[in-house]
């Protein structure tokens, strides 16, 4: 693996349900109904965590948060395209101390979103630009 590539293995625990591990032993759930997170929910968990990451690590230098939040929202429609997101949303619910370098954050803010949306969160990148996914399989023979 290099250092760049990106990589999840998923197995089948059960009918409609995987625990999904990373390179470093972390596991989630992924399923249908009650079995986990469903696809759907992780893709907005990485939207939303991608961008939260980038405006932690920015907004974090010029002030700590009181609280920080992140709604990531989308309609699921069924159309010409076949199955696919419409509406994809993030709202950010970023408080800062009533102090100097609270004021310095919350005014940056939009400039951080703007960053991450437009540069810096892979994850919306690959959205919002389209990237073509392979489906392979492997050979049995």
């Amino acid at each position: 693996m290099s250092e760049k590539e990106r990589v999840v293995t998923l197995e089948r625990t059960g009918p409609e349900a995987f625990t999904a591990r990373n390179a470093r032993g972390h596991t989630i759930q992924v399923g249908a109904g009650d079995n986990g997170f469903t696809p759907i929910e992780l893709l907005l968990v990485a939207l939303g965590g991608c961008s939260g990451l980038d405006l932690d690590a920015i907004l974090g230098k010029r002030s700590d948060f009181d609280s920080f939040t992140i709604e990531s929202r989308a309609d699921k429609i069924r159309d010409d395209h076949g199955n696919r997101l419409v509406n994809v949303q993030l709202t950010f619910d970023a408080q800062f101390p009533a102090d100097a370098s609270g004021a310095k954050a919350r005014e940056f803010l939009p400039k951080a979103m703007a960053k991450s949306r437009d540069w810096l969160c892979t994850v919306a990148r690959t959205v919002q630009i389209g990237t073509p996914v392979q489906f392979l399989e492997v050979d049995a023979s």
